[in-house]
């Protein structure tokens, strides 16, 4: 590898370049989403045990499916973090202050929804997809960390797994997931 490779991209665990400014559809793999996000934790490791993105994704996506939202936005509350397979999660008070980071992660965020066919997601599905992610973070919060939020929120549906998984098997149920609800999409 060169220097200008290492400096401008990053080498996926499919050993696919991606330039986090300029990705592509081409350099976007749902294996490397499912990897990654899958040995990601939330809450920058301050849970009572190792909890994934990805498994959080995956109680995002049952919770859609659970209200009856379709497949459309099952399979977008599942990759609705999907950029942090490339640049991290960082935590919503310090995410929110890095103008530069939420650039570069709406770049990503719109270029994966894009390869997922989820370019066209309206402002009422967007609504429906933050609504499910409070929802589950504050579920997350109160089991997870022991710290009850107060939410007004409408209760949920679903039973989100929050048990310690094996990060391979969270891979591989992600992985299904995503093909299932492509091969379903509405």
């Amino acid at each position: 590898m060169n220097e200008q490779f290492l400096k401008n991209c990053l080498c996926t665990f499919t050993h696919t370049p991606l330039d986090p400014f300029h990705p592509t559809a081409e350099t976007i793999r749902q294996e490397d989403i499912a990897h990654a996000l899958s040995l990601v934790c939330r809450s920058n490791s301050h849970t009572s045990h190792f909890y994934s993105v990805a498994q959080h994704s995956l109680n995002c996506a049952a919770e859609a499916l659970a209200r009856g939202w379709g497949n459309r936005i099952a399979l977008a509350c599942l990759l609705h973090d999907a950029s942090e397979a490339y640049i991290a999660d960082i935590v919503r008070p310090v995410k929110h202050r890095l103008a530069n980071y939420l650039e570069i992660e709406s770049v990503l965020q719109s270029a994966i929804f894009a390869k997922f066919d989820l370019d066209d997601l309206s402002e009422q599905e967007f609504s429906k997809i933050r609504s499910i992610d409070d929802r589950i973070l504050r579920y997350e919060f109160e089991q997870l960390i022991g710290i009850d939020l107060q939410n007004e929120d409408s209760e949920l549906i679903s039973l989100p797994d929050l048990s310690l998984r094996p990060f391979e098997d969270v891979e591989t149920e992600f992985l299904n997931r995503l093909n299932a609800l492509i091969s379903q999409k509405e």
